[in-house]
């Protein structure tokens, strides 16, 4: 059995944690919408149409914000057609997606749905095909609270009260080829840039998200980001960060290495937006907004066999092995660590679609990643506290000198209580685990752990329990980390 030790000096406050980081994502695209959280006539659903059961597993998730409505679907999305009364809305061809989308559901039935869920709207413009005009419209029909030709058709639509959304994307993944109206970083950043000095003018209270690269693969990665934030940076608040991450080698250390990747993709930006700042002489600081990032890999091969035109066809429904859940876990731990930055995240998608809720139309349940989510979600708000490791490394095939642990602490916004949040990513061997916490006395409660599962085990309609967390004594002093498990420490500060 290995041996390791973590210090955790509560002085070594990384920052105060912005809940938004447990954000996520719903898009029109497969069955995120209908047929997950909205599916009219299904015995399980309400009188909106919205599903009980995945309501019943979205409450515990606690999630602040919530991205709609795409994703790809935004870029061809005109959002008329989602509002007033839903016999009067077209079917329309979307060329994200070659499906054909309804409209029966739009930003008044999110917003009823986001109320029962107790979530915030992170609201997407259209600046593919699109423009400035467009995002200020939505902003003065959403926000505003009357007199005027689009709050009034609000009114007339029947929401007398504006819908207040704070937060808000300039579009999504621009410098993609697959994206309709894709276009170059000069491109984007001129049109984003009047695209955001009139929404803000709209509503002085809102705060914008530029779109960063793809992902860090992309050619245009970084080059992209400063020229696009050389023209917007005096009107956004963020930049965004979308990646993927694959075991398609069927490579597990390098799979569980791939916290590397997200750690590094977000000091990269992080370095490009300093560079900005400087060159710009300015004090603003502009953060990140990581608003799509999961596993997604598994359901590549069947949707290549989807026909066009299909309405929310079963699509990028990735069945999540016990292996994704470990880096889920690792993947908030590094959102985490970089809290002072990253401000927030959406964990892309939230049911059916690279979801931890699957449905169908019997019953919901939760995937294996849904609990790392839960976990983070439930315990780690407040302080992110920095951790001092020592324990044993290994190289993988894209990093070297990888900890077998990847951890991080956060201590309650009331101080009553700390968690330590911890990933063994040693494949082979159990790890006995020293914990020494400085400036505080506290006192052992709970140890949280997904252990003991072969690294491709599933959950399922069938057995919808047979990857799920152990709840059990936490032991004062040195604590065992099974071999490949997700473990959360949870302590009473006295």
């Amino acid at each position: 059995m290995q041996k390791a030790k973590i210090l955790i000096d509560t002085d070594k406050t990384i920052s105060k944690i912005d809940e938004r980081i447990y954000g996520s994502f719903i898009e029109h695209l497969g069955r995120a919408v209908y047929g997950g959280i909205y599916q009219p006539g299904n015995p399980n659903s309400d009188e909106d149409g919205f599903r009980r059961d995945v309501l019943a597993l979205v409450r515990p998730l606690n999630i602040p914000i919530i991205r709609y409505p795409g994703g790809n679907f935004v870029s061809g999305y005109n959002w008329e057609d989602g509002v007033g009364p839903k016999e009067k809305r077209p079917v329309r061809l979307d060329l994200a997606w070659f499906t054909t989308e309804t409209n029966e559901f739009g930003m008044e039935e999110f917003q009823k749905w986001l109320d029962k869920a107790g979530a915030k709207m992170m609201m997407d413009v259209n600046l593919g095909t699109r423009g400035p005009d467009s995002a200020r419209a939505l902003v003065e029909y959403a926000n505003h609270p009357g007199g005027t030709y689009w709050s009034d058709l609000r009114i007339e639509h029947g929401r007398k009260a504006p819908y207040k959304i704070k937060t808000w994307c300039l579009g999504n993944e621009m410098d993609g080829p697959w994206q309709m109206g894709a276009k170059t970083a000069e491109e984007y950043g001129r049109a984003a840039a009047e695209a955001a000095k009139l929404m803000k003018w709209t509503d002085q209270d809102i705060e914008l998200v530029a779109c960063g690269s793809s992902n860090s693969h992309m050619p245009t990665f970084g080059q992209w980001e400063k020229t696009v934030l050389s023209h917007v940076y005096e009107y956004v608040d963020f930049i965004s960060l979308h990646e993927y991450y694959s075991n398609a080698e069927d490579d597990s250390p390098t799979f569980l290495s791939e916290t590397e990747t997200m750690d590094k993709f977000i000091k990269k930006v992080s370095l490009i937006c300093d560079e900005v700042k400087a060159e710009k002489k300015t004090d603003k600081t502009i953060y990140l907004s990581f608003d799509e990032y999961n596993v997604w890999y598994h359901s590549l091969d069947q949707d290549k066999k989807i026909q066009r035109w299909e309405k929310a066809p079963h699509r990028l429904e990735d069945v999540y092995t016990f292996e994704d859940a470990l880096l889920v876990g690792g993947l908030l731990i590094t959102l985490i660590k970089n809290s002072d930055r990253v401000k927030m995240a959406c964990l892309a998608q939230l049911v059916n679609v690279i979801a931890p809720i699957m449905t169908n139309d019997e019953k919901a349940w939760a995937q294996t990643i849904y609990y790392p989510y839960l976990h983070a979600s439930t315990f780690a708000r407040g302080y992110a506290i920095e951790v001092e490791q020592q324990c044993d490394k290994y190289d993988s095939k894209k990093h070297s000198n990888v900890p077998y642990l990847a951890s991080v602490a956060v201590l309650s916004e009331n101080k009553d209580s700390l968690a330590i949040f911890i990933l063994n990513r040693n494949l082979e061997e159990d790890i006995a685990l020293e914990v020494d916490v400085r400036n505080l006395r506290i006192t052992a409660k709970e140890h949280i752990a997904l252990e003991d599962h072969g690294l491709k085990d599933t959950n399922s309609a069938e057995m919808p329990e047979n990857v799920k967390p152990v709840h059990k004594k936490l032991e004062e002093g040195t604590v065992i980390l099974k071999k490949a498990s997700w473990n959360v420490l949870l302590y009473k500060v006295n």
